[in-house]
């Protein structure tokens, strides 16, 4: 690979990270939904089930799949901002009087069609992570997803920096964000995010490249947190996390500068090679020959990719323990187990994290901006987590495999939902920053479990099919809560104190702790094969 070529494999990964990290349109939702609630007069059951409906049209998500196959990925990038800019910005001239007072099938509809343009830009970005990283594919994937967990809280920043401290203006404002910022983002990144020719396989100095990527991404999350725990005004925030996500194209800047200058050297070296003598000249010739054949069959012995069907396959490093599509992966039983332990962990946790407003609401808190900033904080480090042990410990005998660590992550979310039967504010804050954390690993990790259990030829529609138990636990878990919420409420539909949700949370951490017992039985079934990768 030339290395022009490996400029536009960095410059593609700097623009995934863009877009992942203004694709999280689905989750400011908590932020502005009391507000929603109250503008279009609707009940407690209703906005719970505008979060379904943001949910459900993840279960359309594999029409992105499909569209990555045959069509170029920039239009695939296009036509989900297209589906954000007109399920949001409908949705903003309903709220704004710009068009009569909407039916409430329609913000259903609208919000259905909202969150499936999440699923085009996410497949955009999984499959250019994986065709231009075939080395580093699982660290790329996760890496760049990492950064959807900054979305809440680069809006919630923006709105608080721009916009009127009003919450019906906030509301409009956060409406207004999502259907136009992710469209001018794919506008600008289309050109990026293309397939690169990496050749035989990715050049051996990559570590350097990566190294700087994750101490520029630790630092962001870093940064975030402490903003979003601190009194930092809005606009400063939304500067300092400006430049942190310009710091990536340091990358593929000094990439290009260090071709020119090798350029440059090639030239003074064969002006001098041409004073070497006929004989001398073919034996260096030969010498360079050696070596480069030498390299070549250490490198095919490494990597073989299969062009005309897109699958890498690499054959030291990460593996696949079939390729099959899904038909015949929802035959299996250990995908039954992994679908079960998603839904009774991390979706449980997305839906707590999308009621977040309403929970925060019925204990008396104020601060719902500001929690839901601490989730999407504490959820990019979550999902940066699996990808930072992957890449610096993998080859470690201490490092477990994904199921186990996926046990480990089921286990914590169970247990909050205990700790959120204390009343104490402080009990609401921790237990926001664990779920946070544990649902973004679980979320960055299943991309990994997917491709290492079913293969990566079919994983645009295989992932699409899993991540569907998202739509289905949001309407199962967000109903049910929202109907004991009106058990205990008011006539009015609105709910004081902790009995609003007391008994959710211990139905919510009794099915997680059943999540944790199904990822040990996953764990188990599939220790041979993790082990034999090891």
């Amino acid at each position: 690979m030339s290395s022009s070529s490996k400029a536009f494999q960095w410059l593609s990964l700097v623009g995934i990270i863009w877009l992942q990290s203004i694709n999280g349109t689905n989750t400011t939702f908590p932020a502005y939904s009391s507000q929603l609630k109250k503008t279009l007069s609707i009940s407690q059951l209703q906005i719970n089930n505008l979060v379904f409906a943001s949910d459900a049209g993840k279960l359309f998500g594999w029409f992105s799949g499909i569209a990555a196959i045959y069509l170029p990925l920039w239009l695939v990038l296009i036509i989900g901002s297209l589906l954000g800019l007109i399920g949001y910005g409908v949705q903003f001239l309903f709220v704004t009087n710009q068009i009569s007072s909407p039916a409430y099938w329609q913000i259903f509809l609208l919000t259905m069609v909202a969150g499936n343009s999440v699923c085009w830009i996410n497949t955009v970005c999984y499959v250019v992570s994986i065709r231009n990283f075939p080395l580093h594919q699982q660290v790329a994937v996760g890496l760049t997803t990492s950064y959807q967990g900054l979305s809440a809280k680069i809006y919630t920043d923006i709105v608080s920096a721009a916009f009127s401290s009003s919450p019906h203006k906030r509301a409009q404002a956060y409406l207004l964000l999502n259907s136009l910022l992710p469209l001018l983002v794919c506008a600008v990144v289309a050109p990026l995010v293309r397939n690169i020719d990496v050749g035989t396989g990715e050049p051996r100095n990559m570590a350097t490249g990566f190294n700087l990527v994750f101490v520029i991404t630790i630092a962001t999350g870093i940064y975030a947190v402490i903003t979003s725990l601190g009194s930092m005004i809005g606009l400063d925030r939304v500067i300092g996390t400006g430049v942190f996500l310009l710091m990536p194209l340091v990358i593929p800047i000094v990439e290009k500068i260090r071709e020119k200058i090798s350029r440059r050297w090639s030239l003074d070296r064969e002006n001098r090679v041409y004073n070497v003598s006929i004989d001398d000249q073919n034996g260096l010739e030969s010498i360079e020959s050696g070596v480069v054949k030498e390299e070549e069959e250490e490198e095919h012995s490494t990597v073989q990719v299969h062009n005309e069907v897109g699958e890498i396959q690499v054959h030291h490093g990460i593996g696949v323990r079939e390729e099959i599509g899904v038909t015949l992966m929802v035959q299996r039983i250990d995908f039954w187990l992994y679908f079960l332990v998603y839904f009774f962990s991390a979706t449980i946790g997305l839906v707590f994290l999308n009621t977040l407003g309403q929970i925060a609401e019925s204990r008396g808190s104020s601060k719902t901006s500001s929690l839901v900033s601490l989730s999407s904080s504490f959820g990019f480090f979550g999902r940066l987590m699996p990808s930072l042990l992957d890449y610096f410990f993998a080859r470690s005998k201490y490092m477990i495999s994904r199921p186990a660590f996926l046990m480990a992550l089921a286990a914590p979310i169970a247990g909050v939902f205990f700790l959120l039967l204390n009343p104490a504010n402080v009990s609401l804050i921790i237990s926001t920053a664990i779920i946070g954390v544990c649902t973004g690993a679980i979320t960055s990790i299943a991309v990994s479990i997917t491709t290492e259990l079913f293969g990566t030829k079919k994983f645009s529609i295989n992932h699409n099919v899993v991540v569907a138990n998202i739509s289905i636990g949001s309407f199962l878990f967000g109903y049910s809560s929202a109907l004991l919420y009106r058990k205990e409420g008011n006539e009015d539909g609105s709910c004081l104190g902790m009995a609003c949700y007391r008994s959710t949370f211990i139905i919510w951490g009794s099915l997680c702790t059943l999540g944790t017992v199904l990822a040990l039985t996953l764990y188990v079934r599939t220790r041979k094969f993790y082990s034999k990768r090891s």
